[in-house]
């Protein structure tokens, strides 16, 4: 890079981006591109491709990584610029990974584990966060397939030249789109356009009120779990909760023994009260009977013939 004689190389943002450049040039990845800027190594443009078996499969999605000075000590930011049906375009990202949260950052962390990380949020749920859009499968769809038609425009001609780089690079890696996508993307076209332009109205409404509250500030907010080691935490959670499900497990099958005990003496109970039941009733039948005799006259017949 003919420019980086302007910069400090013995600054340590200055070298550690001269490094990250270099793996990045020798250890290309089909999902994703990215270059600095030949004026600005702190400013990057890249381009991912959406992840298999999702609305998103087929799409190249372009955006930009502003790095900081203090760079990889303070966390960078994202955003993107192709729309996608996920994240609002031109608008910065807030992930756990970007500067909105600094406190999430680790220093060894670089633009390959961001833009890996950023694929793995496009099909999470917005869940209603500053910023996001909830476009439906058949819009992202869609917007997938018109995304590899050309790249975006932004910026100057330098930083144009970079985006229309790295769109040739991903065309040329990426496979070609799914038959099934491309059938679905061609029936009733006006009726999905209706359809994005409703969605996008009102998920910017909705977006409206967060705007407000926030400030003006515009920001998606994302889980940390994305770059987090998911079988850790699996494992977190397995034993935080098996103590407590063996409680359970136990309180439980005390529950239904206690409760089983009862319904075992029941049979028996009931046997004997039906038993009583009958000898009062016949007690009874036989006093009435006493008593009708007696008034009748017949009991003096009864007691001279014995």
């Amino acid at each position: 890079m003919a420019t980086t004689d302007k910069y400090n190389l013995k600054n340590p943002a200055v070298k550690r981006i001269l490094m990250e450049v270099k793996e990045m040039q020798s250890n290309p990845s089909e999902d994703f591109m990215s270059l600095p800027l030949e004026e600005n190594i702190f400013e990057w443009q890249f381009a991912i491709r959406g992840p298999q078996d999702t609305e998103f499969e087929g799409g190249i999605y372009h955006g930009r990584i502003q790095l900081p000075s203090e760079y990889p000590f303070k966390p960078p930011s994202f955003m993107l610029l192709t729309p996608n049906g996920r994240f609002e375009t031109q608008t910065k990202i807030c992930l756990s990974i970007s500067n909105h949260h600094p406190e999430h950052w680790q220093p060894s962390w670089s633009v390959r584990t961001a833009l890996v990380a950023l694929i793995a949020f496009m099909p999470t749920a917005p869940n209603g966060a500053l910023g996001s859009l909830d476009y439906k499968k058949e819009e992202r769809r869609e917007l997938a397939i018109k995304s590899r038609e050309a790249s975006p425009k932004f910026g100057t001609p330098d930083r144009q030249k970079v985006i229309d780089e790295i769109h040739e690079y991903m065309l040329s890696k990426a496979p070609p789109v799914p038959e099934n996508l491309k059938q679905a993307s061609e029936e009733n076209p006006g009726e999905k356009e209706a359809e994005a332009e409703g969605s996008e109205n009102a998920g910017r409404s909705a977006n409206s009120v967060d705007s407000a509250n926030a400030g003006g500030e515009r920001a998606a907010e994302e889980p940390q779990a994305a770059v987090d080691n998911a079988n850790a935490n699996a494992n977190a959670v397995d034993q935080r909760e098996a103590v407590p499900r063996q409680v359970r497990a136990g309180i439980s099958n005390q529950q239904v023994q206690q409760r089983l005990a009862p319904r075992n003496q029941r049979p028996s109970d009931d046997r004997f009260l039906t038993w009583a039941a009958v000898g009062l009733a016949v007690a009874i039948v036989f006093l009435v009977l006493k008593k009708l005799v007696k008034s009748s006259g017949y009991d003096a017949i009864f007691l001279r013939e014995s």
